[in-house]
């Protein structure tokens, strides 16, 4: 027998059983502070906003006041209905709470799901699952709970580690014979070509969540996002399974249908998920979910006009007559204004996150369109084809679903011409971006402030699709047969001036791509908050100018890296071209 390592965690399990108990003391409440009854009305907070100050705690130093205020501040300007599910929680992980207090979340889960769906984030649909498994009123719900806690607990653990590696999280590693080392505890390894680890274990979660009413929502929309997530384990090891299927020594596509996205060259099955006859001309458009002045958006719909788009669908994320107007007078844009009456005419309710409000409607639009193909674009993002896109998308291979344009980010100030690349795109190591920003290189993903994934221009006519964010879905699964084509980019204006820097950085802080979703150490959101604290727009003004501004310094050093790419838009000579006059505030 083997000897054994010392222990992980210094003190073995005792150790380990006191730390987990130490945060579980039950909140204390002062005289009058209470959770509300069993039986209370919930609609009317899902009317009523929660106030960040909290004041019906104000004064009060017990320590469910303390907890109240920290989640008012969370959630404030939400629904009150989301701070009561948080509190719920916050006390089920107590070792005692009032005694009405699961009932009570059973109740918001049997009667608000869809609210609560449409509503949270991911980390706290989490947290819900978590306390099913500790608080279930049936069998089913305590085991699918716990599962999934402890499913989604180790993900979080070997994704965190996995981030240390110079991986991507979406990225597989390359095939080859694994080297032949022991796994822990004796185990075999995975068969990654023919094994069904993943099948069983995500199938029978799956089957046990729909034996519960009050689960099964929840629980079935965290396994659907889960196998439609392509930074996981399970979409990696698909990909490798798809890479192997597909290693045949001839079986080269052409350079300009190279599905190179994500390192993955294989093809999902398509009974006819491509069409085989790819038109001469192929027609072109690009759907966007749109809240922003009419300028903005003017400019967006006159760029894609003037690269040849033959439609753009244009919905605007609440009422605006004088847009309408104006973008309506084009006959190759289709404007579609979102408000009350439209969502009650899809027979659906309004999604509370915009991000899922877009990809309904991408979606919706992908399915009645007659264009070949549709781009999923946002209206601060330009397509920058390297020729005519129809000529581009005409060249694409026929088994190629979707083509991913990736992002290149603007610069501010330079007249709408210059754009930086990812050090990973331009073939360079990470270790540059310290170079190329010297005091904030170490702390920016890719030296972008905004995503890295890029954006989808997808091929039509596949049934069981669905246009995501950054990709697309077929069955529910990332595709895979996703092309790339050497230079073409979506341009990303996301901070085009300093202005709108900082009139956008609260929002994006609290509930944009600022928000930090982990904790994975001093990162961008933790950099901007201290500069905010302990510099003021000073030192907010200071990064901005390191790692936002068109600089001669900066331009050189990108130059330099082959991480400058250089297109000139011109968008108000289109809009004038295209629509004419802007009319006047």
């Amino acid at each position: 027998m083997s000897k054994r390592s010392p222990p992980s965690y210094p003190g073995g399990f005792p150790a380990i059983i006191r730390q987990m108990e130490a945060r579980r003391e039950p909140f204390v409440y002062a005289a009058g502070e209470s959770l509300p009854p069993l039986d209370a009305d919930l609609e009317p907070l899902k009317a009523a906003l929660v106030d960040p100050g909290a004041p019906e705690q104000a004064g009060s130093t017990s320590s469910y006041a303390r907890k109240r205020r920290e989640l008012s501040a969370e959630f404030a300007g939400q629904a009150e209905l989301l701070l009561l599910h948080g509190l719920l929680i916050a006390n089920l992980r107590r070792r005692d709470q009032p005694a009405h207090t699961a009932q009570l979340f059973q109740r918001l889960w049997s009667e608000q799901s869809d609210f609560l769906l449409d509503s949270l984030d991911a980390r706290w649909l989490v947290s819900a699952i978590s306390t099913f498994g500790d608080h279930g009123q049936t069998d089913v719900q305590r085991r699918v709970g716990q599962s999934l806690s402890i499913l989604f607990g180790m993900m979080k653990l070997y994704e965190t580690e996995r981030l240390f590696s110079d991986s991507a999280p979406d990225q597989p590693h390359p095939w080859s014979t694994p080297p032949n080392r022991p796994l822990a505890l004796g185990m075999d390894r995975y068969a990654i070509a023919g094994g069904g680890l993943d099948v069983n274990l995500l199938g029978h979660l799956w089957q046990e969540a729909t034996l519960d009413k009050v689960i099964a929502p929840l629980a079935c929309h965290q396994l659907d996002s889960l196998i439609s997530d392509d930074r996981t384990v399970f979409a990696r090891l698909r990909k490798m399974r798809a890479m192997r299927k597909t290693q045949r020594a001839a079986a080269g596509p052409t350079e300009l249908g190279k599905a190179t996205a994500h390192g993955n060259p294989a093809p999902v099955p398509r009974p006819s998920a491509a069409p085989a006859d790819t038109p001469a001309r192929p027609r072109w458009g690009v759907v966007s979910l749109a809240r922003a002045p009419l300028a903005q958006v003017a400019r967006f719909a006159a760029h894609h006009l003037s690269i040849g788009a033959e439609r753009l669908y244009i919905h605007l994320d609440g009422p605006d007559p004088a847009a309408t107007e104006f973008l309506a007078q084009h006959p190759a844009v289709e404007v579609i204004t979102c408000d009350d009456a439209y969502w009650a005419a899809q027979k659906k309710n309004r999604m509370n996150r915009h991000q899922l409000r877009q990809l309904w409607i991408a979606t919706q639009v992908y399915r009645r369109t007659d264009l070949d193909w549709l781009a999923h674009v946002d209206v601060d993002e330009f397509i920058l084809p390297p020729s005519p896109l129809h000529e581009v998308l005409a060249g694409v291979h026929g088994d190629s679903a979707a083509v991913l344009m990736p992002p290149v980010e603007q610069l501010a100030g330079g007249d709408d011409t210059l754009f930086k690349m990812t050090a990973r795109m331009a073939g360079r190591d990470k270790s540059v971006l310290e170079d190329i920003y010297p005091t904030f290189g170490p702390y920016l993903r890719g030296g972008y402030l905004s995503h890295l994934e890029g954006k989808p221009i997808a091929r039509t006519g596949i049934p069981e699709v669905r246009l995501g964010l950054h990709g697309l879905l077929y069955r529910g699964a990332a595709a895979t047969n996703i092309a790339q084509i050497e230079g073409l980019y979506v341009g990303h204006a996301h901070a085009p001036d300093w202005e709108s820097f900082r009139d956008g950085l609260d929002f994006r802080l609290e509930h944009g791509s600022y928000r930090k979703r982990d904790d994975d150490g001093f990162r961008l959101p933790d950099v901007l908050r201290y500069l905010r604290s302990e510099e003021g727009e000073d030192g907010l003004r200071s990064f901005f100018a390191e790692v936002c501004e068109a600089t001669p310094d900066l331009v050189e050093r990108l130059r330099d890296n082959e991480m400058l790419v250089t297109r000139k838009l011109d968008l108000d000579t289109r809009v004038r071209e295209v629509f004419g006059a802007l009319p006047e505030d």
